[in-house]
């Protein structure tokens, strides 16, 4: 995504006052005559998002005023600024005060801008930020570009985002950054004893695969990332009604997070040796299809007894786990867009996490909340663990009740780590319902900025 900062406009920038109810009386004051009248005529009363151009005498744009929450109010959006980009007309602005928080406002600017372009022009005016004193626009591009990167990806029908496709995305950041990459694709992985990645994804045309970037110096602490990469999810042959299928495009949201993730990482040249794995498959319908109350090997060796087909996420990340937890790494990370019970108790926009690391589980809140990337602790329950039981096997991959859908599927992936240091997985939706500020309708970055944080944190 082309940057939104100018660093050095030919023309004066023109200036963004914030304001809030509070603050609106005495600022008013201090603007000339002509433009505090134009806005007493105009009823402007500083509601938060309500933004006014003041023009000048010669008809150009002389202030914008923009709204913002109260200090005082119990809830803040620091994004807020994020609609900027939405309703200013084309031209170089610039804060003439700062917001409550002036990084993240310019983060939100940069999120705002953006738009997907990949199958209509985008005719949205060119509105540019001048970069705000004392804030790292390196830092704040480099996050706004991964966070283009995951959007794109998700929003990608999946006509042209099958796992081929996801495949030369992360073969092509491998590129951009000097990593190494491989690819196992299709019968590869029974031979190579990823027979669950091979299940779920043996009844598409498209063969599935298990993608793996490797980065960084040998040396240094291992990271591992691994995320789902289901690239359409048809339910399998316990089938999704139709609304439930109308937006799986997103079922690999898992897979572009991470990749956005990386990207960040990269880019930063954190003292990591990264490594990330993305099982990327299709679940689709035909003759071959794996079956409810099938039985598979895992690489771990433990049998896994499908209980529903569309349960098929952990069962590629299960063996992507194993793999990944047989180096032993400092931190293994997993995301996914899993589970409907995951947005049933905490909405699209607050994923779960689960962790038995405290002192991880205290470092990423406290990183979401800094990061305005919202992530909530859930339990890895243990008298829930035995909801996994199977009759004829070592294990099953979906209970048949229909409580704590998610806790049971962290609980399914737990059993497929047990070398990491540590480990933290993410139950993400990937998507954006309705538009809010910085966060356009559709595919979207979720728990890579507060992860990122973290990484950077300890490995900076």
């Amino acid at each position: 995504m082309p940057s939104v900062f100018e660093s050095a406009p030919a023309a004066p920038a023109i200036p963004i006052t914030f304001v809030t109810k509070a603050t609106w009386s005495s600022l008013s004051a201090t603007l000339p005559a002509e433009g505090r009248q134009f806005a007493q005529a105009n009823g402007y009363a500083a509601r938060p998002g309500e933004c006014l151009m003041l023009p000048a005498l010669d008809g150009r744009i002389a202030h914008v005023l923009f709204g913002l929450e109260d200090e005082a109010a119990k809830w803040r959006d620091p994004f807020r600024p994020g609609q900027l980009p939405g309703l200013l007309p084309a031209g170089v602005y610039r804060f003439a005060n700062a917001p409550h928080e002036p990084r993240l406002a310019a983060l939100a600017f940069a999120l705002g801008s953006y738009r997907f372009s990949r199958y209509r022009k985008n005719d949205a005016p060119d509105v540019r930020l001048v970069a705000p004193d004392g804030i790292d626009i390196a830092e704040v591009s480099r996050i706004a570009d991964a966070a283009a990167l995951a959007r794109d990806l998700i929003n990608t029908p999946a006509n042209d985002m099958g796992p081929e496709q996801l495949a030369a995305a992360a073969e092509q950041l491998a590129g951009r950054f000097g990593a190494s990459f491989s690819c196992i694709t299709g019968e590869d992985l029974l031979a190579q004893n990823f027979p669950l990645i091979h299940a779920v994804g043996m009844a598409s045309p498209r063969a599935p695969r298990l993608i793996d970037v490797c980065w960084g110096d040998p040396a240094h602490p291992k990271v591992t990332l691994v995320g789902k990469g289901v690239c359409f999810d048809t339910g399998g042959l316990d089938i999704k009604p139709s609304a439930g299928m109308l937006i799986m495009k997103k079922d690999m949201g898992g897979a572009a997070n991470v990749l956005a993730l990386a990207s960040m990482v990269m880019d930063a040249r954190l003292k990591v040796r990264l490594r990330v794995l993305i099982p990327a498959v299709e679940n689709a319908i035909a003759g071959n299809a794996f079956r409810p109350l099938d039985i598979f090997p895992s690489r771990k060796g433990l049998n896994v007894e499908i209980g529903n087909t569309d349960a098929e996420g952990r069962l590629v990340l299960a063996d992507a786990l194993a793999l990944a937890d047989e180096e032993q790494p400092d931190l293994l990370i997993d995301l996914g867009t899993l589970t409907g019970a995951a947005r049933v108790a905490l909405g699209p926009d607050l994923p779960p996490f689960y962790t038995n690391d405290e002192g991880l589980a205290l470092d990423i809140a406290r990183c979401a909340t800094a990061e305005n990337d919202p992530l909530w602790r859930m339990p890895l329950w243990p008298p829930y663990d035995s909801w996994l039981d199977s009759k004829v096997a070592n294990i099953n991959n979906a209970p048949s009740g229909a409580f704590a859908g998610s806790i049971t599927c962290a609980l399914f992936l737990q059993r497929f780590v047990e070398a990491a240091k540590s480990w933290l997985h993410v139950d993400i939706y990937g998507w954006t319902p309705s538009a809010k500020p910085a966060r356009p309708e559709g595919g979207e970055c979720q728990a890579a900025r507060a992860i990122y944080k973290l990484l950077t944190e300890r490995y900076g």
